[in-house]
């Protein structure tokens, strides 16, 4: 298990009702089921349509269960947006 941050951006950050929280967790599906446990409603439908970079670099299709978070990682968590 590993600790980092989950960093929340544009309709996610209103969502979860913060700029970002610290994660505990082995990989990113772990990390976002304790995100969906915590923020219940609106961020579990927002995150559904957000892709997600982990220390920089793109997620994409890969399985959240496959990817794992390093200690003092980054998740940032990026829902579609005009303009972007």
């Amino acid at each position: 298990m590993a600790a980092g941050t989950i960093r929340y951006w544009a309709a996610a950050k209103a969502a979860a009702g913060t700029a970002e929280e610290p994660y505990a967790a082995g990989t990113l599906a772990e990390a976002l089921d304790a995100v969906r446990d915590r923020h219940p409603g609106e961020l579990t439908r927002v995150l559904q349509r957000c892709s997600f970079l982990i220390d920089g670099a793109p997620v994409g299709t890969r399985p959240h269960e496959t990817v794992r978070l390093a200690e003092g990682g980054t998740v940032e968590v990026l829902p579609p947006f005009a303009g972007g």
